[in-house]
């Protein structure tokens, strides 16, 4: 069995910059050509051995569930033609992995919808995925990049990538040393640094594997920057008890939170069908 059997996707967000499409469809549901953002993710959770999907959604999300469920009419219009073979890949995920769901009241940051996460997680160390950062590899995802790592070390794991010095203060920035290639031990975590206070440019991206003691110091976390509870202070609580590293993923990110990445995710994946 694999150490990480669960992944939570915070699906809560209200997908502002992406309005008007989005004041009536969860901003997970935007395709990525024919496939929806939040199946991607799904998709690279289940290659890393992830059988358990975890949902923290909000108001207006009833589409994510029904995306993760059996449509019996449209099963029956497509039957026997062309296009029922579009529907193999999420048929394989309904099969293969359990869905649950739990509802976040207010938004209150990453780290309140982790935390909302809590009772569908238990007491085990979990994998966090955000389906708007949406990455692309040649070989393991990036969850099973953490997974493998985790089995290794046994504590918090974030993926990091290199970022422009001016945009540090859009991301959430480590400081830490390199202990192997492309791997960080975490000193500390800052909260999108303007460019001129940032311990550097290593940005974490939505990719985490999570020890469940991360639960206990989110419900001591005060809310942070915008006023909300972050993971990235919680993870820098725990990285000075020595128990976060940081790894820098194999692949490729396109942040689909913003119109601009969203098309070159779009593009990308167009030309290399």
């Amino acid at each position: 069995m694999p150490s990480i059997s669960i992944c939570l996707f915070p699906a809560a967000g209200y997908g502002t910059r992406f309005l008007p499409v989005t004041k009536a469809m969860p901003k997970e549901m935007l395709p990525v050509v024919n496939k929806p953002l939040i199946q991607y993710g799904v998709e690279e959770a289940a290659r890393a051995g992830i059988s358990d999907m975890a949902f923290v959604t909000g108001r207006g999300k009833r589409a994510l569930e029904d995306h993760f469920d059996i449509s019996y009419e449209l099963e029956r219009q497509v039957a026997g033609s062309e296009r029922e073979s579009l529907l193999e890949d999420i048929r394989r995920l309904v099969r293969d992995c359990r869905f649950s769901y739990t509802r976040q009241i207010e938004a209150r940051g990453l780290g309140h919808a982790i935390l909302t996460g809590e009772t569908l997680i238990g007491d085990q160390a979990f994998a966090v995925l955000l389906a708007d950062d949406f990455c692309v590899t040649e070989d393991a995802g990036v969850l099973a990049q953490l997974a493998a790592l985790y089995d290794e070390h046994r504590c918090s794991i974030v993926a990091i990538e290199e970022v422009p010095p001016a945009e540090t203060s859009s991301y959430g920035i480590i400081d830490g040393e390199e202990i192997g290639p492309g791997l960080y031990r975490v000193f500390d975590m800052v909260e999108k640094p303007e460019p001129g206070e940032a311990p550097g440019n290593l940005a974490v991206i939505g990719r985490y594997i999570l020890t469940p003691d991360i639960f206990d110091i989110l419900r001591d976390t005060a809310p942070g920057r915008n006023n909300e509870i972050q993971i990235t202070d919680a993870l820098g609580t725990q990285a000075q008890e020595g128990k976060v590293l940081a790894w820098r993923f194999r692949g490729r990110r396109f942040d689909c939170g913003n119109v601009a990445g969203f098309m070159a995710a779009n593009n990308f994946i167009w030309t290399n069908l």
